[in-house]
């Protein structure tokens, strides 16, 4: 299993890095020089105190193009994750957004990452940024015919700051059953929103229905993360590391600390 091969030792801490606006968005400001420079220091940062892996994210690129960014967005991100291959060997991923899944595929084959997060892999939703469609069988043909299938593909199902009325009548294990059926790599189940937990009865459906590892993508803290241990695989960690816990802020070498002590002290 590709998640094993990513990550051989058990639950892993993926730390979120949230890249500066890229160029042609609307809050860009600084070069694609001190972008990169930011990135990288912060990818050191989280490497030095003991993450197990980093996923890089255009968050600050709001508001999000629906599935296709521009040629500018997918060079910037490459250029990026280049200068952090080269400083760390440690595992590295990627997401585009919104739902640029494509891209990041592309992205994370020129740059030798090993992991892509991936939006609307089954079953479309009504995100912020419109109708979100499946792409399961787009991108995993996608990831053959560019000879990427040691590129893990993680899977958001049921995701945050979306609806999914148009599927109410689906339940998350079946969402879940559908993932792995499709080839998905490893789920990834969230809050409503940024920052907010996952409902532990949700972790527990989707184990009920599926096979594939189990990574809790959103509000993970120091304090909690004995409650989800048992109950996941792997943690992605974006907010809870920055300062006063707010995604947009920069990085706490305090909070990423103290989560990474609790986690030295449950895998005792």
């Amino acid at each position: 299993m590709k998640w094993q091969s990513v990550f051989p030792d058990a639950k892993p801490i993926i730390g979120m890095l949230h890249v500066q606006a890229l160029p042609a968005t609307p809050s860009h400001q600084f070069s694609m020089s001190e972008i990169t420079d930011m990135a990288v220091s912060e990818a050191k940062l989280y490497a030095e105190l003991g993450l197990d892996g980093i996923m890089l994210e255009n968050m600050h690129d709001v508001p999000y193009l629906n599935t296709k960014v521009g040629v500018e967005i997918t060079a910037s991100m490459t250029a990026i994750a280049c200068a952090i291959r080269k400083e760390m060997k440690i595992p590295i991923g990627i997401q585009i957004l919104a739902a640029a899944n494509k891209e990041a595929l592309a992205v994370a084959l020129a740059a030798n990452l090993q992991f892509i997060r991936a939006e609307g892999f089954v079953y479309g939703h009504l995100a912020d940024e419109g109708y979100i469609q499946s792409c399961a069988g787009e991108l995993l043909r996608y990831r053959k015919q560019i000879g990427a299938e040691h590129i893990a593909v993680l899977t958001d199902i049921k995701k945050k700051h979306s609806s999914h009325s148009i599927t109410r009548d689906i339940s998350l294990g079946k969402t879940a059953a559908a993932a792995e059926f499709f080839l998905s790599d490893g789920l990834v189940i969230t809050g409503v929103s940024t920052g907010t937990e996952v409902l532990p009865s949700d972790l527990e459906e989707a184990r009920a229905n599926s096979r594939l590892p189990i990574i809790i993508g959103s509000g993970i803290t120091a304090d909690n993360l004995e409650k989800y241990w048992k109950l996941a695989d792997g943690f992605i960690v974006g907010s809870y590391f920055k300062e006063q816990g707010l995604w947009s802020n920069g990085l706490s070498q305090e909070r990423v600390t103290a989560l990474i002590e609790r986690v030295y002290q449950l895998r005792k």
